[in-house]
């Protein structure tokens, strides 16, 4: 009998029909990757509460960083992981996605973005310091504002953390722009030890240059501007990446995070698969979301119930109406 009731839950799903909430269609955990930093931890704790108050599913984190984690979504030990980042995809999702292994689901956000930024107030407005500073190339000439108090005759560029892919792409771009010489490139043991300077500048509304990236909570909490670089070009991008001294440097790639699982998950759970399809947020008010669990001192799960009862115009498109008014009325 349940089977008959399975098979036709399904049945109505493939022509387009509200099929019925049923208890979980998984017979264990639903088991989600456990990022732990910032906009992945949000994302994860959104998905799990509407996995256990719409479908009835328990939910288990998984902790690791992301390639491990993506072998283990390969191998079946992980279901979901919630941005795969498709510009620079890490190579386990190449792999396990080459050998029909995983694939992407919903989109995370479509926008994500890195760069180069500056604060508004330093650029626009009538106690702007730098009006005309709209792209890398003028830094040159404002590397006096941005004084490094440690090097004398030298602007202060805050890089990402060392190690980090983004710090060797920042550090050959300093050298393509023909900064290298002009501005010391800081390079911090940790992300919270680098945000901690950028803000601190921020706070006190001086001059600052700095890499970052969106969705963060540090774009949604301050009104930042991208400074301009060479339009995108995925060639230039490859030889940037991979050359030891490039010549040429461009944009960073705009990026679709998508969620990626593993393949079986849409067989097991196809209700449940059918809604992390559907799943789609943007950076900017990922970012906002952050900045305000920041403000807060809120835990993502905390700030995640948050994002269900203030935005539901976004997560009930994502499920059935039924399903939609289930998690409704658990909040």
């Amino acid at each position: 009998m349940m089977k008959a009731v399975l098979r036709g839950a399904v049945l109505a799903l493939g022509l387009g029909l509200a099929a019925p909430v049923l208890a979980c269609e998984l017979d264990r955990p639903l088991k989600i990757a456990g990022l732990d930093y910032d906009s992945a931890a949000f994302h994860t704790a959104v998905a799990g509460a509407i996995a256990e108050k719409g479908f009835g599913c328990k939910v288990e984190r998984v902790p690791g960083a992301i390639a491990p984690l993506v072998n283990g979504m390969g191998r079946g030990d992980v279901d979901i992981v919630m941005e795969i980042w498709m510009a620079n995809p890490v190579e386990a999702w190449v792999k396990q996605a080459a050998d029909g292994k995983v694939e992407p689901l919903g989109t995370t956000f479509p926008d994500a973005s890195e760069g180069w930024f500056v604060p508004r107030y330093l650029v626009s407005g009538p106690d702007a310091k730098a009006p005309e500073l709209k792209s890398v190339q003028d830094l040159k000439r404002y590397k006096a504002l941005f004084a490094d108090p440690d090097e004398p005759g030298k602007g202060r560029f805050y890089n990402c953390v060392a190690g980090w892919v983004c710090e060797g792409i920042n550090t050959k771009k300093l050298a393509v722009y023909g900064l290298a010489g002009d501005f010391t490139n800081i390079r911090g043991g940790s992300g919270e030890a680098l945000v901690a300077a950028i803000e601190a500048a921020l706070k006190r509304k001086r001059p600052v240059v700095f890499y970052y990236w969106g969705p963060s909570w540090l774009l949604g909490a301050y009104d930042l501007v991208k400074l301009e670089e060479p339009p995108f070009d995925p060639k230039i991008w490859e030889a940037l990446k991979t050359s030891d001294a490039p010549k040429q440097a461009t944009a960073y790639p705009t990026s679709r995070v998508v969620i990626g699982a593993n393949v079986d998950l849409a067989k097991k759970a196809p209700q449940l698969a059918g809604f992390l399809k559907n799943y789609t947020t943007t950076s900017d008010l990922t970012s906002k979301m952050l900045a305000e669990a920041r403000e807060k001192g809120v835990t993502p799960e905390q700030q995640a119930l948050v994002f269900l009862r203030t935005q539901p115009d976004v997560w009930k498109k994502w499920l059935p109406a039924d399903v939609a008014a289930k998690v409704a009325s658990s909040l």
